[in-house]
């Protein structure tokens, strides 16, 4: 809690509205194959492009 206040300077009510997964991205805790790499995002993004 104190880092993402703290050095992230996240409001309260921000921290509160992260879910486990997305802190433990942040701190380096999740397995390799929950990170999605640019790759992988390029291509999710080609096949669902925003606008449709």
């Amino acid at each position: 809690m104190a880092f993402f206040l703290g050095e992230r300077r996240m409001a309260p009510a921000d921290f509160w509205a992260l879910t486990l997964p997305e802190i433990e991205a942040v701190l380096g805790r999740g397995g390799a194959s929950e990170v999605t790499r640019r790759g992988d995002l390029a291509r999710l993004m080609e096949q669902f492009p925003d606008g449709r």
